[in-house]
């Protein structure tokens, strides 16, 4: 192999490892039996979410992860694998959210693994947390109990106000 090709293929896991090492969240996955379209649809649904997929050669992934301080996730680097993952620190559920759906939607999707935050997670955590709403979701239901005691306030002051005019009609 010449200079300029091992040079090139070092510059290239060089910057995914500066990919990985801004990451807040990465799983490993099998996607090997999906159709060009339903990967297709499965990057535009990540992309659409602030997530990335790359699909590299394993070799060069343990030597990414390597390089950016990942520990762990060797044994996930075996057969097809794509790598997805995430900077965004508002939500680093919705990478194992996109994948979990798709995984149950199509059997052939399997999630091998994954870290969050700087921890090494199961195939399971990663399950449990896409079973989470989202930033949103999260936000909305908070919303939702901080209005209660309010609504419920409004309706005992409308039926007080309902029961003297009731009363004032009679």
């Amino acid at each position: 192999m010449s200079k300029a090709a091992i040079a090139e293929k070092e510059k290239l896991v060089d910057a995914f490892a500066e990919e990985l090492k801004a990451a807040k969240a990465i799983l490993v996955i099998n996607y090997l039996g999906l159709t060009v379209e339903e990967v297709t649809n499965m990057r535009k649904k990540l992309r659409d979410n602030d997530v990335k997929m790359k699909v590299i050669k394993n070799t060069y992934l343990r030597r990414a992860a390597a390089k950016a301080g990942i520990e762990g996730l060797d044994d996930t680097f075996v057969g097809p694998t794509a790598v997805v993952y995430t900077d965004n620190a508002d939500d680093i559920t919705e990478p194992a959210r996109i994948v979990s759906k798709y995984e149950d939607d199509f059997d052939v999707i399997e999630i091998k693994g994954g870290m969050l935050e700087g921890k090494l997670t199961t195939k399971d955590e990663i399950k449990e947390l896409a079973a989470i709403p989202g930033r949103e979701g999260l936000l909305s239901m908070l919303v939702s109990v901080l209005q209660a005691p309010v609504r419920q306030f409004a309706y005992a002051v409308k039926a007080v106000a309902d029961s003297k005019d009731e009363g004032s009609a009679e």
